[in-house]
């Protein structure tokens, strides 16, 4: 009897887990699909808009198409992906300017993430840099369905049209929110020598998966019975000589800013860091809780410092 018992305990456990995996791998990726892109014409839910002065006029705003494939695919996916600023008269960014590489959360598509790509491309000053942020598959109009192989493959898509743009090295940076830090990471990881960013910024980062599962389990448990994602920011973040500004929430409960963010900072060991811990804010509030003009200050002086 006590065997059955323990078998049939044993086989409960397996099916809980089991469904624990698959739960939390779906929900790592919570893509909503639509007909078009409105940006500002958006009726849904944001975490915030912003007024007329943060407007961008239409001759700024490029919507196109991207191609991704892994390194197991045999033919690519289509993504999508907006630019904000103008282009040469060859149909390039201009050698001068400097793109911010936007990669956003983990819910929804570009329409909800919109009015911060708006505030990025404000940084500093009325429209002064460029802001290029894509849709992972299956988030708006991109095809395919989202893994965190694919993830990384749109995120080099990303990486790989700047370079068509002619985009100086050393004029980009990268920026990461939430889900959008493991992209992030990965193509500030891998950057090869001739195409470098010259800057990461994670805000309201997770240190890895396995991290999330012990903040939620409350348990030091094997990863991956719950999930067969690693996206393990807290390894990379060793190798990455860029300068890293952090920004977190001190109530982030979605992602708790000491288990993760903090992790992150003190594994860092390139040449500058900068932490911007917002005082009783949550995990998609960050820039209002700062106010919208000194949270676009704090990322601008640690873009242009040079030491």
């Amino acid at each position: 009897m006590k065997n059955i018992v323990y078998c049939l305990c044993l086989f409960a456990f397996i099916l809980v887990f089991s469904s624990c995996k698959k739960n939390l791998d779906d929900n790592l990726f919570n893509p909503s699909k639509i007909s078009e892109y409105k940006l500002d014409g958006f009726g849904g839910t944001v975490d915030f808009r912003l007024n007329a002065d943060y407007n961008i006029p239409d001759s700024s705003v490029h919507i196109f198409p991207l191609w991704s494939k892994t390194k197991n695919e045999t033919d690519s996916t289509k993504i999508w992906a907006i630019y904000i600023g103008n282009f040469n008269k060859k149909g390039n960014i201009d050698p001068y300017d400097t793109v911010i590489v936007y990669f956003h959360g983990n819910k929804d598509h570009m329409d909800f993430y919109w009015q911060r790509a708006k505030l990025l491309a404000h940084t500093g000053g009325k429209l002064r840099y460029g802001v290029l942020m894509i849709d992972y598959r299956g988030y708006g109009l991109s095809e395919g369905k989202s893994t965190e192989e694919t993830m990384y493959a749109d995120a080099d898509a990303a990486i790989k049209w700047l370079k068509q743009k002619r985009v100086s090295p050393q004029k980009y940076a990268v920026y990461g929110f939430s889900l959008g830090c493991a992209a992030a990471t990965h193509v500030t990881y891998n950057a090869v020598p001739s195409f470098m960013p010259f800057a990461i910024a994670l805000e309201a980062p997770f240190a890895s998966v396995a991290t999330l599962v012990n903040d939620g389990a409350g348990l030091n448990m094997d990863p991956l019975f719950f999930s067969t994602f690693k996206c393990d920011n807290n390894q990379r973040i060793k190798y990455i000589q860029q300068p890293f500004y952090w920004i977190h929430g001190t109530k982030d409960k979605f992602i708790p800013m000491k288990t993760n963010g903090e992790l992150l900072y003190s594994n860092y060991t390139g040449v500058r860091k900068e932490a911007q811990r917002v005082e009783g804010a949550g995990h998609s509030d960050v820039p209002q809780t700062m106010s919208f003009k000194t949270y676009s200050e704090s990322l601008f002086n640690f873009l242009t410092r040079k030491k």
